[in-house]
């Protein structure tokens, strides 16, 4: 057991102990979320021993003060937590502090009455032309039955060429993509409605698929199938890429997500204006668009360059 621990009362520990083992077997936390608990929890201690001079105790986390939890999270952060990690922190302890206020041996009052740090817009990472034209194209898919592949390349297309969400491409249907098509009906988020031009690759790709799917697609019917021919999960869709990620050599952002960030920043570095590609994303708010295509700062200064008077 780690030295630090070492200086913490049995009881609490013993708390602590059973708060983890609570969290892996009844709230079934993923591993590594318990692991960053435990460590969290672990330099708390650490910091209650130095702070109040000796080992920490029940009662001393009883008697806990907003302003000693402050003084943890500021330590926190001069030793580089940023406010992911802040946030994280304070998430954890709230949880012990819960379980041992259920246990009736402390008030978790003081936990409760901190605002977690305000966390960072993370901003989409998008693939570049090339990785994006790697990934949908149909000699890049990995799966050996070959109308699987040409489903999982119509579904890419579909992201990439016409920007949607997954969920939006896996809701179409045939009829929805009927022969000679050039543009497509798109029902996104609350149910509201986009047409979406169709680059001649996505009928192809679609028709392609069509052909080889061993299973009658009726027009009312889902397009994409599983290979039971039930409606496709987005997982699989979301699996594929993990696999094409480690074929391509693409980084961990490389998501299906990932290409619809593409099709919005390509189309924004090859002269598109916002106003467009907001109503091609199904976008409320042009402040939503403006995010998530990152807004190229290096088109906004050639623009900026070109057209203003004084530049």
């Amino acid at each position: 057991m780690n030295e630090i621990l070492i200086l913490a009362s049995p009881e609490l520990l013993e708390m602590r102990r059973q708060w983890l083992q609570s969290l892996e077997t009844e709230r079934r936390l993923a591993a590594n979320t318990l692991e960053a608990y435990e460590r969290d929890t672990r330099q708390f201690l650490a910091f209650l021993t130095g702070h109040l001079g000796g080992p920490a105790t029940i009662s001393d986390i009883h008697t806990l003060r907003t302003a000693d939890l402050r003084s943890f999270l500021a330590k926190r952060r001069r030793e580089g937590s940023g406010a992911r990690s802040l946030g994280r922190h304070l998430a954890g302890l709230r949880s012990f502090l819960r379980h041992l206020e259920r246990k009736g041996l402390v008030n978790a009052a003081a936990a409760g009455a901190i605002r977690a740090p305000r966390q960072p817009k993370s901003l989409p990472k998008p693939l570049s032309d090339r990785q994006a034209l790697d990934v949908v194209s149909a000699e890049a898919q990995l799966n050996e039955e070959p109308w699987i592949a040409a489903r999982d390349a119509a579904v890419l297309t579909l992201l990439y060429g016409c920007g949607l969400r997954i969920s939006e491409a896996l809701d179409l249907t045939p009829a929805d993509i009927p022969e000679g098509a050039t543009s497509l009906r798109v029902t996104g988020k609350g149910g509201k409605t986009r047409m979406v031009p169709l680059l001649p690759i996505v009928p192809q790709v679609i028709e392609t698929y069509r052909k080889l799917c061993p299973y009658a697609l009726s027009s009312d019917q889902p397009l994409f199938r599983g290979a039971r021919g039930g409606k496709l999960n987005p997982g699989i869709i979301q699996r594929e890429m993990q696999k094409l990620r480690g074929a391509l050599g693409l980084p961990d952002s490389a998501t299906p997500h990932a290409l619809r960030h593409s099709f919005a920043t390509h189309l924004l570095s090859g002269g598109g204006d916002l106003r467009s590609i907001q109503e091609l994303l199904g976008h409320a708010s042009l402040s939503t668009t403006q995010v998530y295509t990152g807004v190229d700062q290096a088109r906004l200064l050639e623009v900026y360059d070109r057209a203003h008077p004084r530049a």
